[in-house]
């Protein structure tokens, strides 16, 4: 690919990124407010089978994890955002890299932004044995899934879609 085509694909994908952080942030700060003005902090409406709604507060990450991780974990998600940038500026041609990174993104951005407004963030998705979670959070599983599955395709993949 000349150097023109691999600036033009640069480009696509880091627009597409955008796109996808857009999309995810929008819909999870969408449906935790809500969730907020639906339903009271500390309750819960069952859906069915066990699916509940919940208006929940984590100051961990992903599911409850490292709860009250103040500081550290702010400079963690800091570190890991940078990271991955830094990642898909390099990788950003490789097929699909747009995606798990738009994903993970939107997904850090909308947890953030409950951090900074609330103090921590909204959870409202609740499973049978499983902690509660939202949106955002779902979004950067997803996204790691996916990042996985994309670095696995090999160097072969190396033309943005």
């Amino acid at each position: 690919m000349s150097t023109a085509a691999c600036a033009l694909a640069a480009r696509a994908a880091w627009a597409r990124v955008g796109a996808v952080l857009i999309a995810v942030l929008v819909v999870d700060q969408v449906v935790k407010q809500i969730v907020n003005s639906a339903v009271d902090r500390g309750q819960e409406e069952t859906i069915a089978g066990g699916f509940k709604i919940v208006n929940a507060r984590n100051t961990g990450v992903a599911f409850g994890q490292l709860q009250d991780g103040g500081v550290i974990l702010t400079l963690v998600i800091v570190v890991a955002i940078v990271g991955l940038l830094v990642f898909f500026a390099r990788q950003a041609t490789r097929r699909w890299m747009w995606l798990p990174t738009g994903l993970l993104l939107g997904g850090a951005l909308g947890n953030i932004a409950d951090r900074v407004r609330e103090g921590a963030v909204v959870d409202f998705i609740k499973l049978p044995h499983w902690p509660a979670f939202n949106l955002a959070d779902a979004s950067i599983t997803i996204g790691v899934v996916v990042l996985l599955l994309v670095m696995d395709r090999g160097d072969g993949a190396r033309r943005s879609s």
